[in-house]
């Protein structure tokens, strides 16, 4: 599932392709809005919400909409200059924008519906404060992680109703950082504040293009992008070394209480001990 960054990265793209822009044809390729068309409508803005895309427009009676979707798991958006070719299958895609320089297509979306822009809280207001966003703020997303105080850490930073943004990478390599077993309860780890930190750093120091990496140096800068070197601390590493400690790293499962939304997770036994419920 694609990370906050990626969310942002994508929402940046399109933004500024189709900002400002008059959308010359519309193709929405789901039942529901298959007869929506925006043709003449005007592109505002694409902001990233956690891991959801708005694209707000507005018609020319001053009606404004937003096209709200999801990439889930193996979503994406790619824009080409207009009547480009696209590099993924026709059948794949969802939804079909074009204006005069540029046409902008989602494929395999997750989530895509259309929406009223001022009722953009029935699809986004049950997130938590976004890490990549304005609205960022981490009293109030430790104030929510800590309402579960017996849920595993791992779970509490992979629900968006906490904090939006991070995905699962971002779960591992910030846990490794903090020293925190990702299965550990809430209850037990005493300085959520510096985990957040970490996982909001390293969302930001990966925004550019190019290999993410959660490798950082002193300065906080990326390291590990050359090749042949590990872009991640633990994701992904299991049974090789530890990068800090040289203990072979760990692999798992996580989910919520029955088996729900279980996730692969990666960590040091020795780093990150196992935190008992406090």
């Amino acid at each position: 599932m694609p990370e906050g960054d990626s969310v942002w990265r994508a929402a940046n793209q399109l933004h500024q392709a189709l900002a400002g822009q008059e959308l010359t044809a519309s193709d929405f390729r789901v039942p529901r809005f298959a007869t929506l068309n925006l043709a003449g409508w005007t592109v505002s803005e694409v902001v990233p919400r956690g891991k959801h895309l708005l694209m707000r427009v507005q018609g020319p009676d001053g009606q404004k909409l937003t096209i709200h979707s999801h990439l889930k798991m193996e979503g994406a958006w790619q824009v080409y200059p207009a009547g480009g070719r696209w590099r993924k299958p026709g059948f794949t895609a969802r939804c079909v924008l074009r204006t005069a320089a540029a046409d902008a297509v989602g494929f395999s979306l997750g989530v895509l519906e259309v929406v009223r822009t001022d009722a953009e809280d029935s699809v986004v207001g049950h997130l938590g404060p976004d890490l990549l966003g304005p609205d960022w703020d981490p009293a109030e997303a430790e104030r929510r992680i800590r309402s579960a105080p017996d849920v595993p850490i791992g779970v509490a930073l992979l629900d968006q109703r906490n904090l939006a943004g991070i995905g699962n990478i971002y779960r591992c390599e910030a846990c490794f950082l903090s020293g925190v077993h990702p299965a550990s309860p809430v209850s037990a780890v005493e300085d959520l504040q510096t985990l957040m930190t970490d996982a909001k750093q390293l969302l930001e120091v990966n925004l550019g293009s190019g290999r993410r990496v959660t490798i950082l140096n002193p300065r906080g800068l990326p390291v590990g992008r050359q090749a042949g070197r590990p872009g991640y601390w633990v994701y992904g590493r299991e049974h090789r070394p530890c990068l800090k400690c040289g203990t072979h790293v760990g692999h798992d499962v996580l989910g919520k209480p029955g088996g729900e939304e279980e996730r692969h997770i990666y960590f040091c036994p020795q780093c990150q001990p196992l935190l008992p419920l406090l």
